[in-house]
């Protein structure tokens, strides 16, 4: 016996207002866990500098065009570069490998592995590498290959994200804790860990120095929004840091009469800043990881709204845009040089080994790194 019309339509009518009320549900169940799911970070409200994008010293260029990208093969994330007395250039990968390249026959080996995550390398004048691992602290690794770990804790606390580095002539190792709240292991990640940590904004990075000498750290600054990048200046007179989370870089005095004190050396820049390292001619480079975000610029002055952006799930969150783009600085934080890539063809650029010839660039998660001749440069 067939159903009548109006039983089918009884039905169809049911089961449509089922699935009215399912997706009413599941809405406000979205809404409720938007406004209330408990989140790790606990955001303060700021004033976020308003974005000069890409005008005045920045203006948009594609001076980055003549890039050579050299692939990493099977790895990638080549965050740093530093290069030894024989030419090789060392490279960090995000699988925990030190890679070697070898710039005469452009071959790429592995090195060594930290276990961990890699991430600001540098070599001291006896010849170890020195590392910042994002998961195991300040460590040094002999040419033979031995790994001594050198800081893994500061005031008797973990040290959760070692991010970059420098090495005084006098041996002293220049490093920045980018957060000492949101680890980059526990966190999921450096990438993770660097976005709870800007979003929060709470100040949770610090500079630290190391004396191997005493064996001893000490905090020199602390209250940054994410410590990224550092670099000596060649007098050794001061420190500078990059300052994630603020757009700008900040200058510690280690001698004269300001010693011991801190200033701004350059801000409102127009994206995440990420590695410095000290060039030739005293130029100071910076690698930017991406443009700024204008919506997490307009929700600083609104904590609730940046608890609701971390709750989101990671396909709706804020991605960085790929751009690539790195400037070179004076001492006094007058922009020298900026060279730009609007395709983004080597993607979140971190910062730049300035050599003889060439200027090295690396990646934070990309498959390669950069080589671009100083004459195609303009420099």
């Amino acid at each position: 016996m067939e159903a009548s019309p109006q039983s089918n339509d009884a039905a169809q009518s049911n089961l449509a207002k089922r699935l009215l009320k399912l997706g009413g549900f599941l809405f406000s169940a979205l809404i409720l866990y938007l406004l209330f799911w408990p989140v790790v970070i606990n955001p303060i409200a700021w004033q976020a500098p308003p974005n000069p994008k890409y005008t005045g010293p920045f203006k948009s260029n594609t001076r980055l065009a003549k890039l050579e990208l050299i692939s990493v093969g099977e790895h990638h994330g080549p965050e740093d570069l530093a290069v030894d007395k024989d030419g090789l250039v060392y490279i960090p990968s995000h699988d925990g490998h030190i890679l070697r390249w070898n710039p005469q026959n452009k071959s790429c080996e592995t090195w060594i592995s930290t276990g961990g995550r890699p991430l600001g390398i540098e070599f001291d004048g006896a010849g170890q590498l020195i590392v910042a691992d994002a998961y195991l602290g300040l460590l040094s690794i002999s040419p033979s290959k031995v790994i001594v770990e050198l800081v893994t804790e500061v005031d008797g606390k973990p040290l959760k994200y070692a991010d970059d580095l420098d090495v005084a002539k006098d041996g002293k190792i220049y490093f920045s804790d980018a957060s000492s709240q949101f680890g980059a292991k526990e966190s999921g990640g450096t990438l993770e860990a660097s976005y709870l940590d800007i979003l929060e904004h709470r100040g949770h990075g610090r500079l630290l120095v190391y004396d191997p000498n005493t064996k001893k750290t000490a905090v020199l600054l602390s209250g940054i929004q994410f410590a990224n990048g550092v670099a000596v200046s060649p007098e050794q007179d001061f420190v500078l840091v990059n300052e994630t989370g603020s757009y700008r870089v900040l200058k510690y005095w280690l001698l004269g009469p300001k010693k011991g004190q801190s200033e701004v050396l350059i801000e409102n820049l127009p994206a995440f800043p990420d590695n410095l390292s000290a060039g030739q001619d005293g130029r100071f480079w910076i690698g930017f990881i991406a443009p700024r975000n204008d919506l997490i610029d307009r929700c600083a002055p609104h904590p609730f709204l940046r608890s609701v952006i971390a709750r989101l799930p990671k396909f709706l969150k804020p991605k960085p845009v790929h751009y690539s783009h790195v400037i070179a600085i004076d001492k006094n934080g007058v922009v020298l040089q900026d060279l730009q890539d609007p395709t983004g063809r080597l993607p979140k650029t971190t910062g730049v080994y300035e050599g003889n010839d060439f200027l090295y660039l690396s990646s934070l998660d990309g498959a390669a790194f950069g080589r671009l001749n100083k004459s195609d440069a303009g420099l």
